[in-house]
């Protein structure tokens, strides 16, 4: 699977989040959605995105088969539900500690066995770190720096762990930076090959 941006991790992570905690409100409405997206506790870092932020994201993860959208007879407006586990073959203890490690950033063992709670409830903290490794065999999490753990969705932990350390950039300009860089070096392309056929061009008559 190609990695995700960390507003389409965010959203995925909303929806997982909501389908265990709050089932008799999902599959969520684009307004429900978003306020999961934006809610100040349980989120690390804290977002404000707009509408067009999520749905551009949503798009991103419906191309991806991670997200489906439910509309028509028994659904007034359109509705949105995640596959994650179905794609990635996961249990739901897995899906727990994504689901937090998606929406809250790296954390310890202890801090991931109290804040999955809602979702599933590990016996222990070898439970915890069993189901770790084996996101760790499926490359979907890897230990940090201090006792940490990290998800992979969003790419390697290497790249992690640079991410961490540069400041927050705004939500509508990251999220199509990939797209403008590839824009960017293929009109450099362009340009360098223009030059050589104007370059053979010129030497024809030399």
């Amino acid at each position: 699977m190609d990695p995700l941006h960390p507003i389409e991790i965010r959203v995925l992570g909303a929806l997982i989040e909501k389908e265990n905690t709050t089932p008799e409100y999902y599959p969520l409405t684009l307004n429900a959605l978003l306020n999961a997206c934006n809610q100040k506790s349980s989120r690390e870092p804290v977002v404000s995105y707009d509408e067009d932020t999520v749905l551009r994201a949503l798009e991103l993860l419906r191309q991806k088969g991670l997200v489906s959208r439910l509309s028509g007879a028994g659904h007034r407006v359109e509705k949105y539900s995640h596959s994650l586990g179905e794609r990635l073959n996961l249990g739901r203890r897995e899906i727990a500690l994504l689901c937090v490690l998606m929406l809250r950033g790296q954390q310890t063992v202890g801090e991931l066995r109290g804040r999955t709670e809602r979702i599933h409830d590990f016996a222990d903290l070898e439970e915890v770190e069993s189901v770790l490794q084996s996101l760790t065999g499926k490359q979907l999490a890897a230990p940090m720096t201090r006792g940490r753990w990290a998800q992979l969705l969003g790419g390697a932990a290497e790249q992690i762990a640079e991410e961490n350390e540069q400041p927050a950039r705004s939500a509508h300009s990251d999220l199509g930076r990939s797209d403008l860089a590839d824009r960017v070096t293929a009109l450099e392309r362009e340009v360098v090959e223009l030059k050589q056929t104007v370059e053979n061009f010129r030497k024809q008559f030399e």
